[in-house]
C-alpha cells in the first residue's frame, strides 16, 4: 500500500470516528430532552389535578355560562356594579328634576327616593330648634309659636306660662301645662281670682309649684278682671298696643331675635301700673311671641309665611 492510500484511509477513519461521536452524543441530548419533557408533563398534571375544585367532578362537563353567572364570579360583580351606578345616576336625575318618569318610574324600586312626598318632611325651622329638642317644644313651635291669639282665657295662659319661664326653660314650662290648666281652672280669670290663702298653699305643694308664682298668677287674675271692666277684654286691652295687627319681623338669624323690644317695654310699663306680676320687658316679649303678636320666625324658617298670612288673614 502506498504512502497517499495509507494517509487516505487515516483521514476515512477519523471522519467516521467524529460522525459516530456526534451521533452518540446527539442521541443522549435527545435522551436527556425526553426525561426532562415527561418530568415537566407530569409537574404540570399533578398542578392541574391538585388545582380541581371540589364541586367540580372528574368526567362531567359543565356549561360556560354555570361559571361567569355563579354568584361571586367577576361578571356578576361587575353587574352588580353597573346596576348600582345607573340607580345612582336614575336616583340623581329624579331628584333635581330633570326627569319626571324617572322619579315616578322608580319610586317602586327598592331604592328609596331622595324626593319625599309630604310637602315638608323635613321642615327648616327656627334656628333655636335642634334635632335634640323635645318634640313637645318642636310642636309648640310648629303650631302655637307666633300664631294671633285672641281668646281670652288662652292670653292669660299664655301671660302665665311666660313668667313661669323664668329662671327654667320654655321645655319644663311645656311639661307641666296641664298642671297649670288643673290647678287654675282652665285660666277662668274670675274662678282663679277668688283663690284662697289655703288653697294657694294647697295648689303650690301638689303641683310643685313656687307659692310666690302662684300668688301672683292669682293677682294677675283680679288685675284681668278690671282690664275687663275698663277695655272690655283682655284681647281689646293687649292687641290695642299693636294697632290690632300683629308685627312681622324679618329676622335671617337666631341670634338677631331681641330678648325684648321698645314695644315689650312700653307693655310691660303700663302692665306694672295697673298692678300685674312677673311682667318684666323679657316676659312680655316672650308673651307677645307666644299669642302671636310678634312674628319671629326666621325668613328661613317654613312657619314664617303661614304666620303671616294669619296676621294679614285672621
Amino acid at each position: 500500500m502506498s504512502r497517499t492510500e495509507t494517509m487516505g484511509l487515516a483521514k476515512s477513519e477519523t471522519l467516521q470516528s467524529s460522525s459516530c461521536n456526534r451521533l452518540i452524543g446527539r442521541s443522549e441530548s435527545l435522551k436527556r430532552d425526553s426525561v426532562m419533557s415527561n418530568g415537566g408533563s407530569a409537574k404540570v398534571k399533578g398542578t392541574l389535578e391538585r388545582k380541581k375544585s371540589k364541586s367540580f367532578k372528574e368526567g362531567e362537563s359543565y356549561p360556560s355560562w354555570l361559571i361567569t353567572e355563579a354568584p361571586g364570579s367577576i361578571a356578576a360583580v361587575r353587574r352588580e356594579q353597573v346596576a348600582a351606578q345607573q340607580a345612582l345616576r336614575k336616583l340623581k336625575i329624579a331628584h333635581y328634576g330633570r326627569s319626571k318618569s324617572t322619579l315616578t318610574n322608580f319610586t317602586s324600586s327598592k331604592v328609596v327616593p331622595l324626593v319625599h312626598p309630604s310637602p315638608h318632611p323635613h321642615p327648616q325651622r327656627c334656628s333655636f330648634i335642634t334635632p335634640t329638642s323635645d318634640p313637645i317644644y318642636v310642636a309648640y313651635h310648629d303650631e302655637e309659636w307666633g300664631v294671633p291669639v285672641h281668646d281670652d282665657k288662652t292670653l292669660f295662659e299664655l301671660l302665665t306660662l311666660s313668667g313661669a319661664q323664668v329662671g327654667s326653660d320654655w321645655t319644663s314650662t311645656l311639661r307641666k301645662r296641664h298642671d297649670y290648666r288643673k290647678a287654675f281652672m282652665e285660666f277662668e280669670a274670675e274662678a282663679v281670682a277668688k283663690i284662697s290663702e289655703k288653697e294657694m298653699n294647697e295648689i303650690s305643694t301638689e303641683y310643685k309649684i313656687e307659692m310666690s308664682k302662684v300668688r301672683g298668677i292669682v293677682e294677675n287674675a283680679t288685675k284681668i278682671l278690671e282690664i275687663k271692666k275698663n277695655f272690655g277684654s283682655l284681647e281689646k286691652y293687649i292687641w290695642g298696643f299693636v294697632n290690632h295687627k300683629p308685627i312681622s319681623t324679618n329676622y335671617k338669624f337666631g341670634h338677631k331675635i331681641p330678648v325684648k323690644t321698645s314695644k315689650s317695654e312700653s307693655i310691660s310699663k303700663d302692665m306694672v301700673r295697673r298692678g300685674f306680676r312677673y311682667v318684666g320687658p323679657t316676659v312680655v316679649h316672650s308673651f307677645m311671641q307666644a299669642a302671636g303678636l310678634t312674628n319671629d320666625h326666621l325668613l328661613t324658617c317654613y312657619r314664617h309665611i303661614p304666620c303671616t298670612l294669619l296676621s294679614t288673614n285672621p
